[in-house]
């Protein structure tokens, strides 16, 4: 987020600095030309920095870990967005975390991460019933009997449509 910040003050002093420095060779252009380049510069470098966090996020994952689920937004204060949204959040499932039981082959295990932009990538783990397509976080009160059914696991019907479920059980 600093990184950014600093990117976006920087082009907005790259923007005036360019205007002003035209401004003083081309005598007749008005002096409102440097803010507003300076702005524009800013609001440039800031669109296109939201718009390429998914892209340079996913291109940073490792091996295994597949997007599974993005969210695009569009809203009201960025009217390009309804033109073209952009995704500021998404879930990846990690391939190789996900696990079956033996007495339970529907049921898949995995770990899922959680990320969304200007915060910290959470992971989730998560008991998927393929044949149903329900599913149930792992937390605190829950565990695993012995014939490989959860106890006191909450489940959520997610549907077997769902991107995040066929991800997990294919």
């Amino acid at each position: 987020m600093l990184f950014e910040l600093i990117a976006v003050v920087s082009a907005g002093f790259l923007g005036g600095g360019a205007a002003l420095m035209l401004r003083r060779t081309v005598r007749t252009l008005p002096r409102w030309l440097v803010p507003v380049a300076a702005g524009s510069a800013m609001l440039i470098v800031a669109v296109s920095l939201e718009y390429s966090w998914f892209g340079r996020t996913t291109d940073d994952l490792p091996s295994g870990v597949d997007v599974a689920l993005t969210h695009e937004v569009r809203a009201p204060w960025r009217p390009w967005t309804y033109a073209v949204p952009y995704v500021d959040r998404f879930i990846a499932v990690d391939r190789g975390s996900i696990r079956t039981h033996d007495k339970v082959p529907d049921q898949r295990l995995a770990d899922l991460i959680v990320f969304a932009r200007w915060q910290a990538p959470t992971r989730v783990r998560a008991v998927f019933d393929c044949a149903t397509g329900r599913r149930a976080d792992l937390t605190a009160g829950v565990r695993l009997a012995e014939d490989g059914t959860l106890e006191g696991a909450t489940w959520y019907e997610s549907g077997r449509d769902n991107p995040v479920v066929k991800s997990v059980c294919t």
